[in-house]
């Protein structure tokens, strides 16, 4: 069957046997002649079948088409689709895609050095590696870590393995336990040499339980500061105690007293006013020992400074150096005096008042008392610096009128001293064949030089004597270079006299 300008002709020999059309598959009955070729003609109802027929065949196509569009989205509904589940199936996707990319079957395994190579794309690293940017070249480079023996360790650590520490071999469990015992307070089980040496601990010391036993079967009393100087003060001041008796005593008191809650504490039960006392004992060696004890306590310790004043123990002191008494006793009585004199200005006060550089002089005039005369210059050397050092301080710190700073104004020592003849005095000390005496006297005469100029001017054994000493040091300064002692002693003793020179000049 052929088509020729929209007729239908008949061939024999098709698909379809002589009188059948063969039309998509299908064959219409009709009629023809074999071997024929003549157009035929369909009657009526033939043409509304075949047309009926193209019709279904062509809808059957789209709706099969339809069908398997559909089947390969796997999409229940036609239409529609589900936005979420399509971006995770996608997400899905590409991670597949980015390991199988990763493979470490597909990308070549750098292995690296000690000196730095640069890493191509594509390129797998072992684990710890050190990787880095370089910024010049823009590529990634990797070497070997330079600590491979402490990661080495930490990796064994993390297997359990034993990790080496300054040579002593611990795990990380016994490291726990062992904290965890710390924290706890827990001790560790005696061995046998614990015990070994607990056992020769008890043989060599005794428990305190048994020596308080012991010390109570020999009526042994331990007893505090207090109550031993209670106990000193009461055999002192007993009048069955001998002399030996209470000089021992104040002996032994003096060392407690030297503490300044001590020296406080001897107030409390009158103690420092039976020491007081003791001054006027007719034995020269209670009152040396009565004043060693006073000077102990006096010193820098203003509140038994003040109670000593009240009590009367400047009058006792002054007494007993203007009176014949032994030297040992004197120096013991000027040493208790300095103690009460040095940083309380009432005292000092008091101390000119009662005559006390008159006192003073006599004892430096005394003879045989050359040594007492050394130890009145540099009393007086400090009182006069103190008082100075005081103003001087008091115009720092701008205070117009302390409490402190009055005191000390009310204290005219310059003026006595002048008046005295302390600037001559002085002058002829310096004539003592020590150094160290020399050193206080040059020292004294400086810091009376305001005072006593015109009588130091007046005064010609003073010039002398400066340059006799000036002499005298420039020969043991010139040893002392020698040395190779830049800054000696004696150098600094002769720039004392240079500069005493200078200013009498």
């Amino acid at each position: 069957m052929a088509s020729d300008g929209g007729r239908l002709f008949c061939v024999s020999g098709a698909g379809c046997r002589c009188g059948r059309l063969e039309l998509w598959g299908l064959c219409l009955p009709l009629g023809c002649q074999a071997g024929s070729r003549r157009p035929l003609t369909l009657p009526g109802q033939g043409m509304l079948l075949f047309r009926m027929a193209t019709l279904g065949m062509l809808l059957g196509i789209l709706m099969a088409s339809c069908f398997t569009f559909c089947l390969s989205h796997q999409n229940s509904e036609f239409a529609l689709t589900n936005p979420e589940k399509s971006s995770t199936e996608e997400r899905e996707r590409k991670e597949t895609t980015a390991e199988e990319e990763l493979d470490p079957r597909v990308l070549e395994v750098f292995h690296p050095t000690h000196e730095w190579q640069a890493l191509r794309p594509g390129q797998t690293v072992p684990a710890g590696s050190h990787v880095r940017l370089n910024l010049q070249t823009g590529e990634r480079e990797v070497k070997l870590q330079d600590e491979d023996k402490f990661r080495n360790n930490l990796k064994g650590l993390k297997k359990g393995k034993r990790l080496d520490i300054n040579g002593n071999t611990y795990t990380s469990q016994d490291l726990k336990s062992a904290l965890a015992k710390f924290k706890e307070g827990a001790e560790m089980e005696s061995s046998k040499e614990d015990k070994a040496r607990q056992a020769k601990v008890k043989r060599l010391f005794r428990p305190i339980e048994e020596l308080k036993k012991d010390f109570e079967e020999l009526n042994v009393v331990i007893e505090t500061d207090m109550q031993i100087m209670v106990r000193l003060i009461n055999k002192f001041n007993s009048s069955s105690s001998s002399l030996e008796e209470k000089i021992a005593a104040l002996f032994d008191l003096e060392y407690y007293v030297h503490q300044m809650d001590n020296a406080q504490d001897l107030l409390s039960f009158g103690g420092l006013q039976v020491v007081i006392n003791g001054l006027n004992s007719t034995e020269p060696l209670v009152k040396e020992y009565a004043a060693f004890v006073l000077g102990a306590a006096f010193s820098s310790n203003p509140k038994v400074q003040v109670e000593a004043i009240e009590g009367g123990a400047l009058q006792k002191l002054l007494v007993i150096l203007a009176t014949e008494q032994p030297l040992t006793a004197k120096k013991k009585v000027l040493f208790a005096l300095c103690s009460l004199l040095r940083h309380f200005p009432y005292a000092q006060q008091q101390f000119l008042k009662l005559g006390g550089l008159h006192v003073l002089r006599s004892l430096v005039q005394e003879k045989g008392m050359e040594v007492l005369a050394v130890r009145v210059v540099t009393l007086l050397y400090d009182l006069v610096t103190e008082k100075m050092f005081a103003e001087e301080e008091a115009e720092l710190t701008q205070e117009t009128s302390p409490e402190k700073l009055q005191q000390y104004r009310q204290v005219h020592l310059l003026p006595g001293l002048r008046e005295q003849g302390w600037c001559e005095i002085t002058a002829h000390l310096l004539a003592l064949p020590e150094h160290d005496a020399r050193e206080k006297v040059l020292q004294t005469l400086v810091a009376l030089l305001a005072t006593c100029r015109d009588r130091y001017c007046q005064d010609p054994q003073l010039s002398r004597t400066l340059v006799s000493l000036q002499a005298e040091y420039q020969a043991l300064a010139a040893l002392e270079l020698q040395d190779g002692e830049d800054e000696g002693y004696f150098r600094e003793l002769l720039g004392s006299i240079n500069s005493l020179l200078k200013e009498l000049r």
